[in-house]
């Protein structure tokens, strides 16, 4: 039965409307492609039809669906294999984070065979033409295909934190700069330093979103740029009550009506893998004494500061589950510091192996989360009310981290202004501000818990998704005769 907000308001001698056909264009990266198989299935147990597009090995590696699995169509698009991309690698999971060009390449590459697969939904007898087209921040010639056919398309967001971010000197007065073709290119338009309240090192850090990439000579953020502008609305894996002043400067800037998908938590009930090993250590753990440290799968760390991290933790003295990601190109035993395991084996345990994270995090022993400040490790934590020792690396994550301090939940490291460094004592004075000062401690475990209460209301974000439904409804129903314009390439 459908569930959005035109359907539940209707008389009940109204006939349902009929179910909405999406397509779901995620881009090559996990922390895109399963918040975004979460919405897909979301809007599947509402009735609604859902075509999911990526490549055949990343739609391999998805979970299994729960109970859509008859609603949600996996389509498989062949990447292109182009020079000096590896064999198989088809997400940035597949590839070192400083070789990533090829895999741009080939992604450039699936817009012909995107455009072939939406030509014949379109054509299709069957009344399988797509009502809308969900396409992720980098996903320009999606909506350039389907303005081709009248379709309708949103862009996918995740974080109304990093297009603040990006505004740089438009926070005050929410301009863009001239010669900004969107907010994200606006740190080109205005050039200089980085804003109030960026270290420099995450300035510089996001350097390579402005740079060319693959052979399109397109940097990340022009790819944005186009998705924007041939985008009818913006969908955000946010809300205000995640994060307020942010929501409200992006839904300014953007330019596009900006609508809020809410969180998509995943279900408490964890990742069902129970008989884990590092599960089983942590039934032997006292109650809210470990930290869960895991820094997400994208960016590994250099391996000194790998190191700087170990010797952290080990001044730190407190438990530890470290979900450890091997740097590249660096041998096992070279990893972690000489003798480090034997003199933290009684209250320690490293991982390298995939883990069970939502199962760890809900588990009674886990009692804080060091974290890269991912969106999804952010929504995961804090679903389990746990305070924060927060090291952002890459993209949105220090933009995230800020409004996490903000809200009080826990403590940035901390770090070289310029290079971005950290070293052992800033990671032991953060885990004990965190996990052992009870002054400090109270107050983290206290905003975590607030912070909690917006994540597991599940009725606040299932509302988000309604309201997204009857936004699409809305829209294609009041739609003008022309579609949005193509932007210039």
């Amino acid at each position: 039965m459908d569930m959005d907000a035109a359907s539940s308001s209707a008389p009940s001698s109204s006939p349902s409307p009929r179910p909405l056909r999406v397509v779901i264009c995620p881009w090559l990266a996990f922390g895109h492609l399963l918040p975004y198989l979460e919405l897909a299935e979301r809007l599947a147990s509402r009735g609604h039809r859902v075509s999911y597009v990526s490549t055949p090995r990343n739609l391999a590696r998805l979970p299994p669906r729960r109970h859509t699995a008859g609603a949600i169509d996996l389509v498989p698009l062949p990447l292109p294999r182009v020079e000096g991309l590896p064999d198989g690698a088809e997400s940035t999971n597949d590839v070192p984070g400083g070789a990533v060009d090829p895999l741009w390449e080939a992604f450039d590459g699936l817009a012909a065979p995107f455009a072939e697969y939406l030509a014949a939904a379109c054509a299709s007898k069957n009344d399988k033409k797509p009502d809308w087209v969900l396409a992720d921040v980098f996903h320009y010639w999606a909506p350039a295909a389907a303005l081709e056919h009248g379709v309708p398309c949103a862009m996918l967001m995740s974080s109304a934190a990093m297009v603040a971010s990006l505004a740089c000197g438009a926070r005050e007065h929410a301009e863009l700069a001239a010669g900004a073709a969107s907010v994200f290119e606006q740190p080109l338009a205005v050039g200089g330093g980085p804003p109030a309240g960026m270290p420099r090192y995450e300035w510089e850090g996001n350097a390579p979103l402005f740079a060319a990439r693959g052979a399109s000579g397109m940097s990340a953020t022009r790819r944005a740029s186009l998705t924007l502008q041939r985008c009818a609305i913006v969908a955000i894996r946010s809300c205000p009550e995640w994060e307020a002043e942010a929501f409200s400067l992006a839904a300014r800037l953007l330019g596009k009506p900006l609508v809020p998908l809410g969180l998509m938590p995943p279900s408490p009930d964890g990742d069902g893998d129970d008989d884990d090993a590092a599960v089983r250590w942590l039934d032997a753990q006292p109650a809210k004494s470990v930290v869960y440290v895991a820094l997400g799968s994208e960016v590994p760390l250099r391996v000194e500061l790998v190191h700087e991290l170990a010797h952290g933790l080990e001044l730190a003295g407190t438990r530890f589950l470290w979900a450890l990601r091997k740097p590249g190109g660096v041998a096992d035993a070279d990893v972690l510091p000489a003798g480090f395991q034997e003199r933290t084996g009684r209250h320690g345990l490293v991982t390298m192996g995939w883990a069970p994270q939502i199962t760890i995090l809900a588990h009674g022993a886990v009692g804080g989360f060091l974290t890269h400040c991912g969106r999804s490790s952010l929504v995961e934590g804090l679903l389990y009310g746990h305070p924060l020792i927060m090291l952002p690396i890459f993209g949105d994550q220090g933009p995230n981290a800020r409004v996490m301090v903000g809200r009080k939940v826990g403590l940035q490291v901390a770090r070289n202004e310029d290079d971005g460094s950290f070293d052992r004592h800033g990671i032991a004075s953060a885990v004990r501000a965190v996990m052992v000062d009870e002054d400090s401690r109270r107050v983290f475990v206290a905003g975590a818990m607030k912070m909690q209460e917006v994540v597991a209301d599940k009725e606040l974000h299932e509302r988000y998704i309604d309201e997204f439904v009857h936004q699409l409804r809305s829209f294609i129903t009041h739609a003008p005769a022309a579609p949005y314009p193509r932007a210039e390439t």
